[in-house]
């Protein structure tokens, strides 16, 4: 059983109020339009505590708060990371292990960690509409060889994981010439924005033919707005691969508490919010299955990542690599 059988929480009511837990994550998921809200509702019902979120600007700015509050922050769980990160993080010292009783996963590959637990995963690609492209890359050797008349807008990779996840996609195909492949996709780059919404809106507003997102975002379309122009582009050579984690902090205010809620985010309470509030995959699919919209989506031939340790000691550099090219 995971962590949801436990019965004790760590601060006893009182007459100011139940336990309250807080995790940090990053703005869209803790939104009146994102999982968050329902989330809480679900949880609360069977914790006798208060779920508190607060939001971040990102996955990046998440690791960042953490980093600066040290020992004193207030947060019990941090929800949002991902897998590229989770080496960074467990390296300040401040994450404990989960003890978290992990079932079977629906995740491509393999996960075995002690101290992250993932709650879903999605793939990074260019989103197009057909209407007004009907012969959109079907690789990205093929997306560098377009003609430099075709825009993109894509994300900053110090501000935006959709950002990093591209810089990480283009090294995973062309290791040491990522260089020469950000000089062949820099004229095709309308341009670079810090975050994944202002992207997509210069998208939606026809200011650019492909953006920067993940092979998901067409379900957005399909369910919330019965619009299925928009598609994803599948790559022959694979697409990037995201795992989003949550993990508790070692001075936790509530650690028992927080482990409850890392055992619940593996639950069908959760994991059934995901699909249709997240847009991303579920790490364990629900019983009844994904919604249909899912089953016209893309889904990747190879899901390519790079070892998060290798990020760690890389980023930088390749951040150096990315802004060079793109300032030639």
């Amino acid at each position: 059983m995971p962590a949801l059988a436990q019965e004790s929480t760590d601060a006893p009511e009182t007459d100011a109020g139940p336990p309250v837990l807080t995790v940090y994550t990053y703005d869209s998921f803790a939104s009146d339009w994102g999982p968050g809200p329902k989330v809480e509702e679900a949880f609360e019902a069977v914790c006798e505590c208060d779920l508190s979120f607060v939001s971040v600007d990102s996955s990046t700015g998440i690791l960042s708060r953490v980093q600066l509050e040290g020992d004193t922050s207030p947060a019990d769980v941090v929800l949002g990371l991902d897998n590229s990160q989770v080496v960074e993080a467990l390296n300040t010292g401040l994450i404990a292990p989960h003890e978290v009783d992990v079932p079977a996963l629906d995740l491509p590959g393999d996960w075995d960690d002690a101290h992250f637990l993932p709650f879903d995963f999605g793939f990074f690609a260019f989103i197009y509409d057909e209407t007004r492209m009907q012969d959109p890359p079907d690789s990205f050797e093929a997306l560098l060889q377009a003609d430099d008349s075709m825009k993109i807008v894509i994300q900053d990779p110090r501000s935006s994981t959709p950002g990093l996840g591209l810089l990480l996609w283009v090294k995973a195909l062309y290791n040491d010439q990522a260089g020469a492949a950000w000089k062949r996709l820099a004229p095709k780059i309308l341009t670079v924005t810090k975050g994944w919404s202002e992207a997509y809106g210069m998208f939606l507003e026809e200011e650019a033919d492909m953006v920067l997102s993940y092979t998901t975002s067409p379900a957005y379309h399909q369910v919330a707005e019965n619009e299925t122009k928009y598609r994803a582009a599948a790559f022959e050579e694979g697409h990037g691969m995201q795992v989003e984690v949550a993990g508790m902090l070692k001075n936790a205010p509530n650690p028992d508490l927080a482990r409850r809620f890392l055992g619940f985010i593996l639950t069908p309470a959760f994991q059934s919010l995901i699909p249709t509030g997240n847009w991303m995959y579920p790490v364990a699919f629900p019983e009844e299955g994904l919604p249909d919209a899912f089953n016209t989506l893309v889904r990747p031939s190879r899901a390519l990542s790079i070892n998060a340790q290798g990020v760690t000691d890389n980023r930088l550099d390749w951040i150096d690599e990315f802004n060079q090219a793109l300032s030639q």
